[in-house]
């Protein structure tokens, strides 16, 4: 459907089909958390605004402005990366995990990564156990690497039901250690609105890629400075799926551990300049 506005002229396309009208402050707010400046803000948004034809595709718009972000700053262009970087963090969802349990770390909590846990009925491989002020925390983690999937009803209604089996076993056996307080599910895309409305129903915590509002996914990145190695512009995918399969995730993991290159193979040079665009990434 067109939604079109007055004093909007072009439209722009979703991956799912749907037009909307071009919005300029979104792209400049998601060009300023990439760290670039207000001339560069300006630069990347007149350029695109202007070239701009009518139902462009999102997918166009980010790819233009990847790559003027990429001729100036590498660094930037590494930040403005994240939707995109978190996608390549699969196909198998585990990288993901890892990722999810880091930012939980960095948030305080304590946490375990691929535990089973018994329940009334079955045992449950939960993807993160977390802990924190005496209270434990049941986590689980639905990667896509289809942009266009988003986590429907059913992820929260299955997660749901896990849930309330564990607790069954913890109500007969009453230890404390074991019982978990709250469910959560943490996803890299993006919630229906059926499946937000059942998890704030049954108790669960929902957060995706924009999902609670100024505390998704992005936002959590931004702020702890966890940006996954995908982000990285200087690397090619071969040499991130090489650092993923060594469980170096974090930027900041390869800032700390810069050794980790010499097991994929790379020459000095090729090293110094991955590192100096990961420090800046990392704000190091």
């Amino acid at each position: 459907m067109n939604t079109k506005t007055p004093g909007n002229s072009k439209t722009v396309t979703k991956r799912s089909g749907e037009e909307s009208p071009f919005n300029r402050r979104k792209l400049e707010l998601s060009l300023r958390r990439s760290g670039a400046n207000e001339a560069m803000v300006h630069r990347v948004a007149d350029e695109i605004e202007n070239s701009l034809h009518d139902k462009a595709s999102t997918q166009e718009i980010y790819k233009k402005a990847f790559a003027m972000l990429r001729k100036g700053s590498r660094h930037m262009a590494a930040r403005y990366n994240l939707k995109k970087a978190l996608y390549d963090l699969g196909p198998t969802g585990y990288p993901f995990e890892h990722f999810i349990a880091e930012i939980l770390r960095h948030q305080g909590f304590e946490t375990q990564v691929d535990v089973i846990v018994q329940g009334q009925c079955v045992n449950h491989e939960v993807d993160v156990v977390a802990h924190k002020d005496k209270k434990h925390f049941m986590i689980e983690c639905k990667f896509h690497s289809d942009q266009s999937r988003f986590c429907d009803v059913k992820v929260p209604l299955y997660i749901d039901s896990r849930f309330r089996d564990i607790d069954k076993k913890w109500m007969k056996e009453k230890q404390e250690s074991k019982r978990f307080h709250e469910g959560w599910i943490f996803t890299n895309t993006r919630f229906t609105s059926d499946a937000i409305d059942y998890g704030n129903c049954c108790g669960l915590k929902l957060v995706g890629w924009n999902y609670p509002p100024r505390n998704g996914l992005k936002e959590r990145v931004d702020a702890l400075g966890l940006h996954p190695i995908t982000s990285l512009t200087t690397l090619t995918q071969e040499e991130k799926s090489g650092l993923l399969e060594n469980k170096t995730i974090l930027c900041k993991e390869l800032c700390l551990n810069p050794e980790v290159l010499d097991l994929i193979g790379m020459s000095t040079l090729r090293k110094k300049r991955i590192l100096e665009e990961a420090q800046l990434v990392c704000n190091l």
